[in-house]
């Protein structure tokens, strides 16, 4: 008996010790999240306070020319899309117009033949189609003639009908045009407009830049070839995006969370987050890593865009992902990439090799992530003020 209580005696003691590990245990790691909460929240603070610095450490005519350039990139934009829409418009104009021309020719083709009938029907009288039919010199014969009579009358209606609806389409189609043209006079004049004020923009840029120190210039000079190569870019993906329609849609739309995109590299040497050690946004991941590395798709995908740039970019390739997510990799080594647009990718297939092209200082794979409408902004100094998304929330 005293057996059996020394055992229940030390099952409960066993019992109470578990529980109260189990306590600590929770205790610590709820402790350890509290306290990597307080040292991101620190990190941010200390971020903020580096960019204020930087902020208030640039001369007044770089902050002005950084303005600038980023009026003049979103009037460049707006510009590419009137040219666009000028260009939709033009060819719209020119297939209305072929389009009525066939239409009035069938119709002056059929107006003859209608004229031709009625003209017909009034020189044989009124009676025609009666004496025709009391001519039958039997009752087959009568019902016979009876029954080309009428086709012949529904295919006088039918004819007339037809007539009727040409007419109409012809004159909505006209209609369709003018309004067409009129669209196109009001983005033509908008254009100009554009025109004029990127001209003016230019030049106040160029006054404010005589201003600037070298160092300065260099920013400038760096600033200006990024909005060109995503203002390309862009412009190459949005002609992707209606050429690979089918590819894109046959993706399979998993939920891009946690897990969504594996690491593009063997390695885990992030060298930088979201923001550079200085506080400036950088809305990307750059892994330290040799040149000659080889670079895989986060995710499957269908490749939009390659090129080996000189600046920017430099040799990078730009892969579209259910859920409308976009990767780009970029800095690798010129002449490495082996996927072309319109290609296919799966997770973790090689798509080139690491590098240090375009504005690079190092070695390294600049990893970016974007959501719709895919665009970028120089000046964006934190997530959610251009399309470029966290790429660790996806990992």
């Amino acid at each position: 008996m005293k057996k059996v209580l020394y055992r229940i005696i030390g099952i409960v003691l066993t019992l109470i010790l578990i529980i109260q590990n189990v306590n600590v245990y929770a205790l610590t790691e709820k402790e350890k999240l509290q306290n990597e909460q307080a040292e991101n929240d620190e990190q941010i603070e200390e971020i903020k306070k580096k960019q204020e610095e930087i902020e208030a450490q640039k001369s007044e005519a770089m902050k002005a020319v950084e303005g600038l350039i980023e009026q003049i990139s979103e009037a460049e934009t707006k510009k590419n899309e009137l040219q666009k829409n000028v260009n939709n418009l033009q060819t719209q104009i020119e297939e209305k117009k072929n389009d009525i021309e066939t239409k009035e020719a069938e119709y002056n083709k059929q107006q003859e033949l209608v004229d031709a009938r009625l003209i017909a029907i009034y020189e044989s009288g009124e009676t025609s189609y009666l004496e025709i039919l009391l001519s039958a010199s039997s009752m087959t014969e009568f019902l016979a003639k009876y029954y080309c009579a009428s086709e012949l009358l529904e295919y006088d209606k039918q004819l007339i009908q037809s007539i009727k609806d040409q007419k109409a389409q012809i004159e909505q189609e006209k209609t369709e045009l003018e309004a067409n043209k009129s669209e196109l006079e009001v983005s033509l004049a908008e254009q100009e407009k554009i025109e004029k004020e990127l001209k003016q923009l230019k030049a106040e840029k160029d006054d404010e830049a005589a201003n600037l120190t070298a160092e300065e210039k260099e920013l400038q000079k760096e600033i200006e070839e990024l909005e060109e190569a995503n203002r390309q870019i862009a412009k190459d993906i949005e002609e992707a995006e209606k050429k690979y329609e089918q590819q894109i849609n046959d993706l399979e739309n998993v939920p891009a969370g946690s897990g969504f995109f594996s690491s593009p590299v063997n390695s885990n040497n992030i060298t930088a987050k979201a923001y550079y050690s200085s506080g400036k946004f950088h809305g990307a991941i750059d892994y330290g890593i040799p040149v000659g590395t080889p670079v895989y798709a986060a995710a499957e995908g269908v490749v939009m865009s390659t090129a080996n740039l000189t600046n920017s970019y430099g040799t990078y390739v730009v892969i579209r992902h259910a859920n409308g997510l976009q990767s780009y990799y970029c800095h690798g080594t010129r002449g490495s990439i082996v996927v072309s647009p319109g290609d296919t990718v799966k997770k973790g297939q090689k798509i080139m090799l690491s590098g240090n092209t375009g504005n690079s200082t190092g070695p390294h794979l600049h990893f970016e992530v974007r959501k719709s409408p895919y665009n970028y902004k120089s000046s964006a100094t934190a997530y959610g003020q251009d399309s470029r998304v966290n790429p660790l929330n996806y990992m």
